[in-house]
């Protein structure tokens, strides 16, 4: 069980929203969710009863018990499963043999974490649509805004702001409609204690996709980086194409106006990739339960989530705000005899925006 990052850094890397869905009660509140959900599939199946007297004891928990205690007692068995499981029985009192039927503790932890990743990704999915839209604006304004092309950092030919922006528009919608997609394919986690589903024999398979309707279960970085590398190098000072809304202070340079939201999206989305190797590399799992990598997938996951979660939130900020200057835009592109105007690129600016339409 792990404390997603946030305190002092959580605003400024644009993770405080979603670490609230990551933080140790919201652990606490997805496994006992997990547990009640799945001593209910089972009552279904005939195999437990008293499973109302459950989900009140565990709703008695879910403020009576303090997560750091239970961090203390996970200590001993590996994971925060087995002294919950232990307190939910003891709160349910005669229903306590009710409590976690035919599941192991990897069951719930990582169904409970499926939980965490969908509350935690739907925060997400807002900010990615929020920066969607926002260059959409920008894309749309600025349709027919001339400036310069850039390749290998040198003035290439001419576009417009807009085809920049539309460009962007896109690449988020397509990270923003491809996490939506990986999170409804998640699958509960329920095999018992060796994968088999011995112990609700013969009724485990009903079992498990019971709890998957009750639980409803069904990388964005990248595509974050992108507009904030642009903005960072369109708002330098010789070049002054953009500019952000806030002032973006230096402590010693009172000259200086730093696009202090896109450099924060970029610094959580630099995050990522360390973050998604640890989960490769957790992915050789030996026989039926890992002993390390597994341990190893919670706090990877759960940082991931806010790195992304953080480098859309900024962008958000940045994007929304954007300050565009056509005027510095045509000085750059006189530098260079770059060619003529960009005719087709209000075209491929209402093609693309339209494709958001459907």
């Amino acid at each position: 069980m792990s404390d997603a990052p946030g305190g002092m850094l959580g605003p400024l890397l644009g993770a405080d929203r979603v670490a609230a869905t990551l933080d140790a009660r919201a652990w606490l509140h997805a496994l006992l969710d997990v547990e009640v959900a799945l001593t209910h599939a089972a009552a279904g199946q005939g195999l437990v009863d008293d499973a109302w007297q459950v989900e009140r004891a565990a709703e008695e928990l879910r403020d009576a018990l303090d997560p750091a205690v239970l961090a203390v007692e996970a200590v001993e068995g590996g994971n925060p499963v087995i002294p919950l499981v232990r307190r939910l029985r003891a709160a349910a009192g005669p229903a306590g043999a009710a409590v976690h039927p035919g599941a192991t503790s990897q069951d719930v932890m990582d169904t409970a974490l499926v939980l965490l990743v969908r509350a935690a990704t739907a925060v997400i999915d807002d900010d990615l649509r929020g920066a969607a839209d926002a260059a959409a604006r920008l894309a749309a304004t600025h349709r027919d805004t001339p400036m310069a092309a850039r390749t290998l950092g040198q003035q290439a030919l001419p576009t417009t702001f807009g085809l920049v922006a539309a460009g962007w528009c896109a690449g988020l919608d397509r990270a923003r409609h491809g996490l939506a997609g990986v999170v409804g394919t998640l699958p509960v986690q329920f095999g018992g204690a060796a994968g088999t589903l011995a112990a609700s024999r013969p009724h485990g398979p009903a079992v498990a996709d019971a709890l998957a309707d009750r639980l409803a279960l069904g990388v964005a970085a990248g595509a974050c980086a992108k507009p904030a590398t642009d903005v960072v190098l369109l708002a330098a000072t010789e070049v002054g194409e953009v500019s952000e809304s806030a002032p973006g202070a230096s402590s010693s340079m009172p000259h200086k106006r730093n696009p202090v939201a896109a450099v924060t999206a970029r610094a959580s989305a630099r995050r990522a990739p360390g973050l998604v190797a640890t989960l490769l590399a957790s992915a050789d799992h030996e026989h039926q339960r890992a002993a390390g990598p597994w341990h190893a997938e919670w706090p990877a996951l759960t940082d991931l989530l806010c790195a992304t979660g953080g480098a859309a939130a900024r962008l958000r900020t940045c994007l929304e705000g954007l300050q565009v200057h056509p005027e510095a835009m045509a000085r750059n592109l006189s530098l260079t005899d770059a060619g003529g105007t960009p005719n087709h690129a209000g075209d491929l600016v209402d093609r693309i925006l339209r494709g958001r339409e459907r």
